[in-house]
């Protein structure tokens, strides 16, 4: 996708389940996966006479999102928004409207880029539809649908971005970054493949300095890479239209993951639509000033500042390896417990970015027993080759001695001699690569270290052989 001279403007709304036992307003469970219709009662369903209380467990975990999102927590009120779904039992659904409970915050990407945080309110979940027959999954062309309340009144955290995206590479950035501040803080288990978090994506275009173009909402995006790809999509379609000289009109959109494109869902209501109005079955939520500094003080560690500690102790973590082993997976305290038990921290990273990937906060491999593999490979013991294969071994068995493994293998460190005299044979059968190397073309050591790794059966040291062929280089 082009956008030269076009500026993106994107905005996310992200839709979070929280991880509390029981539904926002009733003691129904909370819980994924159960059979269809079980997890329900008068209040999920609506029934007359049914009254809302308001689970406190759930009002905590989304205190702990604000102060996460460095938000301020204030005094709110729950409201009524009023629209009609089959999904919807009540005819409408209790949320927050003019008073959230937590707004003004920002969260930081890697790169330190801020991205504001207009507010993060508790609302209620909806049940879930399932359209049978057709194409995609939608109710047009559907031969029958079929609803779920399980879902119906789950807790609900909407966190709302301001919009101060302008790349899908900067929207996938944010999901990510957010998915694993709200795992650090245990608000809730964000499985976007489960729906526990939903991402809705505003989009629109402009040529920079204009004023803000149309926007359009794309509705229930559950990978990051959807994210990604539908506001590219959705950012190429809307500059097409103007570029045209057509009118995009403001209006949601549903991802179609199979073809690749947004459909047109419904035109975009606006707040009047819902008929807001204050729920008169609940009152005002003011948290004290004692419950919110004692939430503040427990924060855990969030993964930007896990970040810095591992970059701290490797000495060499990039950017991308961590946010791969803090954000994406939080194996970050597993390579620190390594170089506590011993180990080389910088060697256990790549170990732990390449082979445990599979693998959660505390991979099968026993922290000890990955500190001795490093500790080998750092003296020289075992290759980089070797050591993966005994890696591999180790993770297949979750764990083991790493010098019985290799001794097993029959993996031995090639003396210094041995060394000299594979590097000799490998230039003189790969003449054509030593004369490029040595006039002057470094590319083709590439060639060379290939050929003597492939004659060791991985047992050289690919840096060893580095340093025996500069120094034939240097007397040549």
């Amino acid at each position: 996708m082009s956008t030269d001279g076009w500026e993106l403007v994107i905005g996310l709304e992200v839709h979070v389940e929280l991880d509390t036992r029981t539904k926002l307003f009733s003691a129904s469970p909370n819980r994924f996966g159960d059979e269809p219709n079980t997890n329900i009662d008068p209040v999920t369903l609506g029934l007359p006479g049914a009254l809302p209380v308001l689970n406190r467990h759930a009002v905590e975990l989304a205190m702990r999102i604000g102060l996460a999102l460095n938000c301020d927590i204030r005094p709110s009120s729950f409201h009524r928004k009023n629209y009609f779904y089959p999904d919807m039992p009540k005819a409408y659904q209790i949320s927050q409207y003019d008073e959230p409970l937590n707004v003004d915050g920002w969260l930081a990407l890697p790169d330190g880029t801020r991205i504001g945080i207009e507010r993060a309110h508790l609302e209620e979940d909806t049940g879930k539809s399932t359209h049978v027959g057709g194409s995609g999954g939608r109710l047009h062309g559907s031969d029958y649908s079929l609803i779920d309340f399980n879902r119906a009144g789950v807790p609900l955290v909407e966190i709302v971005s301001r919009p101060d995206l302008r790349t899908s590479e900067q929207s996938r950035q944010y999901v990510t970054e957010l998915r694993g501040i709200l795992l650090a803080v245990g608000a809730s288990d964000a499985k976007m493949e489960q729906g526990s978090m939903r991402v809705d994506a505003n989009v629109s275009v402009r040529r920079p300095g204009d004023p803000l173009g149309t926007r359009c909402e794309i509705k229930n995006l559950n990978s990051v890479r959807s994210v990604g790809r539908a506001i590219e999509y959705e950012a190429a379609r809307q500059i097409t239209m103007v570029e045209a000289g057509d009118t995009v009109r403001q209006e949601t959109r549903h991802w179609d993951e199979g073809d690749g494109t947004t459909h047109t869902l419904r035109t975009k209501e606006d707040a009047d639509d819902y008929r807001y109005f204050l729920e008169p079955d609940l009152v005002l939520l003011a948290p004290e000033d004692e419950w919110i500094d004692r939430l503040r003080s427990e924060l855990p560690a969030l993964p930007a500042e896990r970040r810095a500690a591992l970059s701290e102790v490797t000495g060499k973590a990039t950017d991308s390896e961590a946010v791969i082993v803090v954000t994406e997976r939080g194996q970050d305290s597993y390579v620190l417990a390594v170089g506590e038990a011993g180990g080389d921290p910088a060697r256990a990273l790549i170990h732990v970015k390449e082979a445990f990937a599979a693998f959660g906060d505390e991979p099968a491999v026993p922290a000890q027993d990955l500190a001795a593999l490093t500790r080998m490979e750092s003296a020289g013991a075992l290759t980089p080759t070797q050591a993966k294969a005994v890696l591999a071994e180790m993770v297949a068995h979750s764990g083991g001695d790493p010098e019985k493994i290799a001794a097993d293998k029959g993996f031995e460190a090639m003396d210094t001699l041995a060394l000299e005299t594979l590097v000799d044979h490998v230039i003189k059968d790969n003449q054509a690569s030593w004369e490029t190397y040595c006039a002057g073309q470094d590319k083709a050591i590439g060639a060379l270290i290939g050929a003597a790794m492939k004659a060791s059966r991985g047992q050289a040291d690919g840096k060893a052989v580095t340093a025996v062929l500069r120094t034939r280089r240097s007397t040549a």
